[in-house]
């Protein structure tokens, strides 16, 4: 939320001619017009400028000083033109950023520098690191030049996740800082004859060193929030809110500080603290803190499983981006702002619309909206489509979407739980039809291309190959179950919350590179393979879903194959694995997947070693989210997973018409769960036995009594001879870390 330093095109230099040969009516001119330009006569300065460019036609910088002076003149509201001019101007040079060896003088730079703010405000943050870093080679010479290039790159090493690299610039500018101090205080002492004109200059050099260090101090906060690095973030806190108590960035940082710590009642005490209503506005800063404010509310309920609540902030925050476009141009949703052309060029960055769509897409896949969340996601990633993670996330909104609910499975049925789907007839000729098959393997779009983008199976399956083919091959590192949804702030001081992980702390080793995932933070070796086991289970399920047995036994073949994979997602391994197999006719393969003996873990966190690197590391405080749960469907033990095998062991035995096996397997697993609950599948697996073994009132009753053996405690578990869905877990565009959470759907 604070003002970057960087957002501002170069002012006109008064000095853009003192080169040798300048006369000294050139030299005149020039500061004639540059005091013009400071005092906003923009008219004057470029008549000035006219004037000047008689006199010296083929210098490029009075050209450049003109476009600038235009630029202001309008408003800042021609960037488009502006862009065009110093383009033009560079292609006079006939020079390219990379071939930049020495640049001889200041003006030289100023044209790169330019060049760098305007593609920084149009969001093409790589082709503005690229000049930025060149400029960054010849700073030494240029005082107050060097510090707007170093802050202009803090400004986009944060926002691309590079926390790292701007902690390195900001020693720097506090070095600079430092120098600069002693070199003018040495020169105020040596000049006694001008005493009055040496303190007003000095006075005004302290203001701007302080200035300069309370902004460092907010960009050192923005970086250990990225790096979640709280205990250096504390510190560096305590200096912010002596500089600026009262500020809203302030308290934007220390708000998403103490969301971090997981002290959320703080957070939202000091968000409504902030007085937003006096910040001056998005026209005149480029930034909305009051679209701000209600995003950040809405991360913080959402990492307090506050879904619901949650989903009004982001609406409100919806809401409020919307009136700010409309003021911006005369399309909606921020459709002007695509023209550049009468806008500020501060107030391009200040559309978060696709942002919004992210976080709401994801709280609403929480609260199962999977269609409504899915609508939401599909517009955002038009402008994301290189996340690897929110192609996943509209897969697992067409599962949730497809698999139907429990209610709907029960509904008029509820003490038969599905397994009745019908009575015909009265009487003796009454008639009990009991529920069929899945409805797996399914056309879900028939007669529609599977491309279209509607909330299909088929269209999920899309979805996970276009994850899949931006992860990178041959990852060899270790990673947890299923990677959360990083955060991606909507503006410089208002990240209000950071990422999951320590993802972006930038330490780049040999080899280890960051997969870009724009809204979110870029994904490390070890969070790309935990994506991956992720989609990789998706894809098993959905492969099942659609009657694709070979390649679902492909998927679930290379998520047993990972290294480090998760009890959870090991579980549902075996399970498709042996679901396919089994649809393929090969029932011993099936068998050896459906021993009990294969589950050992059924946690969705990550595994002991891991936990215990993640506790060496001090300053790694997770954050605590009462969110995260475990879904009724899944096995809340190892006990109750080996149920679910040994039932499904036993569909394999009676597909070998080994019956008196399959008979002890549903012994054994009633024996082993609770009560109340028993899955369909499994009474129905007691009824076939009964009538292949020629007890038609036995298996009349297991059907009346819903009960799977007269003889034996009715057992179950949530999730028993049902499929479990692949994990669902994610996280908004902002700071919220998201819990992962099981759902499922009933098995073939």
């Amino acid at each position: 939320m604070a003002e970057t330093g960087s957002d501002q095109v170069g002012d006109m230099k008064h000095d853009s001619i003192s080169s040798p040969g300048v006369s000294d009516q050139e030299k005149e001119m020039a500061s004639s017009a540059f005091e013009a330009f400071k005092a906003g006569s923009y008219d004057e300065s470029l008549k000035q400028l006219d004037s000047l460019q008689e006199l010296n036609k083929e210098d490029y910088k009075i050209t450049m000083n003109k476009a600038i002076t235009d630029f202001y003149k309008s408003g800042q509201t021609t960037t488009s033109t502006l862009k065009q001019t110093l383009m033009t101007l560079k292609n006079q040079m006939h020079t390219a950023v990379d071939d930049i060896d020495g640049l001889d003088d200041v003006e030289n730079s100023i044209l790169y520098y330019n060049q760098a703010v305007i593609y920084y405000h149009l969001r093409q943050y790589s082709e503005a690191i690229s000049i930025g870093e060149k400029l960054y080679q010849f700073l030494e010479p240029f005082e107050k030049f060097a510090q707007a290039v170093c802050f202009l790159l803090v400004d986009l090493y944060l926002l691309t996740f590079q926390p790292e690299k701007a902690l390195h610039l900001l020693a720097v500018l506090e070095k600079l800082a430092v120098k600069d101090g002693n070199s003018k205080n040495g020169k105020g002492e040596s000049t006694s004859s001008t005493n009055k004109e040496s303190t007003a200059m000095k006075a005004e050099f302290t203001a701007l060193i302080e200035a300069a260090k309370s902004k460092m101090h907010q960009y050192k906060v923005r970086a250990y929030i990225q790096m979640k690095s709280l205990k250096a973030c504390k510190r560096e806190i305590k200096s912010v809110m002596n500089t600026s108590v009262n500020s809203a960035p302030s308290l934007f940082l220390k708000s998403n500080f103490e969301y971090l710590r997981g002290n959320y009642r703080k957070a939202v005490k000091l968000l409504n603290s902030s007085n937003i209503a006096e910040h001056p506005g998005p026209l005149k800063t480029g930034e909305c803190v009051r679209c701000m404010f209600w995003n950040n509310l809405g991360c913080i309920h959402f990492a307090m499983g506050k879904h619901n609540l949650g989903l009004f902030y982001f609406k409100k925050a919806l809401q409020e981006n919307d009136h700010i476009c409309a003021q911006l141009g005369d399309g909606s949703n921020g459709q002007a702002a695509k023209k550049f052309t009468g806008i500020p060029m501060c107030a391009l960055l200040a559309n978060k619309r696709y942002e919004l769509l992210y976080n709401c897409g994801i709280q609403l896949l929480h609260i199962g909206r999977p269609l409504a969340a899915f609508e939401c996601l599909m517009e955002a990633v038009q402008v994301y489509h290189s996340n690897p993670r929110l192609w996943l996330r509209l897969a697992e909104c067409c599962i949730t979407a497809n698999k139907g609910s429990s209610e709907q499975e029960t509904k008029g049925l509820p003490s038969k739980k599905g397994i009745v789907q019908a009575v015909v007839g009265q009487g003796y000729h009454r008639k009990i039809v009991l529920a069929s098959q899945s409805t797996q393997n399914t056309i879900y779009s028939e007669g529609q291309s599977a491309a279209i983008p509607v909330a299909s199976m088929e269209f999920a399956a899309i979805c996970l190959r276009n994850a899949l083919l931006l992860l990178p091959e041959h990852q060899q590192h270790d990673s947890k179950p299923d990677n959360v949804s990083k955060s991606c702030s909507l503006s410089g001081s208002t990240e209000s919350g950071s990422e999951t992980s320590d993802a972006c702390s930038g330490k780049t080793q040999e080899g280890d590179k960051f997969i870009p995932a724009a809204p979110s933070s870029p994904l490390r070796k070890q969070e790309v393979e935990n994506l991956r086991c992720s989609i990789l289970a998706c894809s098993a399920y959905v492969a099942l879903a659609l009657g694709d047995n070979l390649m679902a036994l492909n998927h679930a073949e290379k998520l047993l194959h990972q290294t480090k994979l998760s009890g959870s997602l090991k579980f549902l391994g075996h399970l498709y694995a042996a679901e396919a197999l089994i649809s393929l006719d090969r029932i011993s393969d099936a068998i050896a997947h459906l021993n009990p003996e294969n589950v050992t873990d059924v946690s969705l966190g990550v595994t002991s070693s891991e936990q215990e690197q993640a506790s060496d590391k001090a300053d790694l405080e997770p954050v605590e989210s009462s969110g995260k749960q475990t879904p009724l469907c899944y096995p809340s033990s190892v006990s109750s997973a080996r149920a679910t095998m040994l039932f499904n062991l036993g569909s394999a035995y009676c597909l070998r018409s080994e019956y008196e096996k399959a008979r002890k397997c549903l012994h054994q697993a009633a024996s082993m769960v609770n009560t109340k609950e028993i899955p369909p599948e499994a009474i129905l697996l007691g009824v076939y036995l009964e009538l292949q073994n020629g007890n038609t009132q036995l298996a009349l009753q297991i059907i009346k009594r819903n009960q799977l053996l007269p003889s034996v405690r009715p057992a179950s578990s949530p999730d028993l001879c049902k499929k479990p869905l692949p994990f669902q877990s994610s996280q908004p565009v902002q700071p919220i870390q998201t819990p992962s959470s099981f759902t499922q759907v009933q098995r073939k």
